[in-house]
């Protein structure tokens, strides 16, 4: 499942994402700035939209009425610290489905979060991503060979997710281990790199050209 946070607090972004990633296996698109969100929400599928009420840019209330003016039909869940009936009668109305007030408890957050993913928004879009003769299904996590299904890992998947998110830029050890692994985790940067070399193996077949290529001394970059 595809998240996106949006939070400007960094402890509590931080905390947020490891969690979703680290106890709900979620791929996890975080975001700072208010003004970020409403663009990635239109151009990329995500099964749950987590916005933080008050954010530099744009407000979260202001980007959720903004998305369902445009038609957006995810599953939109609204976090801020406003805790007075007029407060969620305003968040519901600019058209989130569930209104969390902070402080609240991280168990609290999976399962809501868990209880929207079950509701059916919209009908499912597979997102289709084709790396020449390969096909990657970024909906049910499958990809295909030709005709033959190339069995990833879990955490092989994740990566070259990413990667796909990403392609041309390169991506940072740091970064790779943050958004796959999570900041608090107990893996080395060879962890990181074995990953990666597994990985190439299985999507490189007979061809010549690696398209994971290697940065020295700083990651890793997806190239076709």
């Amino acid at each position: 499942m595809n998240i996106l946070l949006a939070e400007d607090d960094m402890r509590l972004g931080e905390l947020i994402a490891h969690l979703l990633k680290k106890k709900g296996g979620y791929y996890v698109e975080w975001l700072t700035k208010g003004d970020e969100v409403y663009a990635h929400a239109m151009e990329s599928h995500y099964d749950v939209l987590i916005l933080d009420w008050m954010m530099p840019g744009e407000e979260g209330v202001a980007i959720c009425s903004k998305l369902r003016r445009r038609g957006y039909s995810g599953a939109i869940l609204m976090l801020t610290a406003k805790d007075s009936l007029e407060d969620r009668i305003i968040g519901l109305d600019a058209g989130a489905d569930d209104y969390l007030v902070k402080p609240f408890e991280m168990d609290e957050l999976l399962a809501r979060v868990r209880a929207l993913s079950r509701r059916n928004f919209a009908p499912l879009q597979e997102q289709m991503v084709e790396l020449d003769t390969m096909k990657v299904n970024l909906t049910n996590r499958t990809v295909v060979n030709g005709e033959e299904e190339v069995a990833l890992t879990p955490r092989e998947f994740q990566l070259l997710e990413l990667l796909i998110r990403n392609k041309g830029q390169v991506l940072s050890r740091e970064i790779i281990y943050d958004r796959i692994w999570g900041y608090d985790a107990d893996v080395s940067m060879k962890t990181i790199d074995a990953t990666v070399k597994l990985l190439r193996k299985k999507l490189q077949g007979n061809r010549e050209k690696d398209w994971i290529q290697s940065i020295r001394g700083v990651g890793y970059k997806l190239e076709i």
